[in-house]
């Protein structure tokens, strides 16, 4: 047997439609539970999840087998269809479009980890679109504005 020694530490974010407020605060915890059934099955990691009404954090680690975007494709995917279907998300209509991943090492862990369990200090100051333009622009990622948390296109 071959073995393959790999970690991935992910720190994905993504929004709800339009990012409209439709997680609430006191179901938010059902939804993460759903996001980790989802990392389970697929034999990853998660080390932290959280977010606002409006949007989500994951840091987790994947398998070397399965892309960041197939696994954003199927989180997505499968929340979308368990949430409108849960009377504990009633306004939820989907998730926004796009999403933002970005890897880190194993000594940025407990800043990643900390930084998602702030969430909700840190809205209190700062809006979800500065929080998303700023993490991408601290990754060098160009912005284009035409697609800039833009659902309709």
């Amino acid at each position: 047997m071959i073995m393959s020694y790999t970690t991935t530490y992910y720190h994905i974010v993504f929004r709800t439609y339009k990012s409209e407020q439709t997680i609430p605060i006191k179901h938010e915890k059902e939804l993460y539970a759903y996001f980790l059934g989802i990392v389970k099955n697929i034999r990853g990691q998660v080390y932290r999840i959280g977010g606002m009404p409006d949007h989500v954090h994951l840091f987790v680690s994947l398998p070397p087998s399965l892309s960041l975007a197939s696994f954003v494709q199927r989180v997505k995917t499968d929340s979308s269809k368990w949430m409108k279907a849960n009377p504990h998300f009633p306004l939820f209509q989907g998730w926004g479009r796009e999403y933002a991943g970005f890897s880190y090492s194993l000594r940025d862990k407990d800043k990643i980890i900390g930084y998602i369990m702030r969430q909700k200090e840190h809205h209190r100051v700062t809006t979800f679109a500065e929080e998303y333009r700023a993490f991408l622009m601290e990754n060098g990622i160009a912005i284009d504005e035409r697609y800039f948390l833009n659902d309709t296109l």
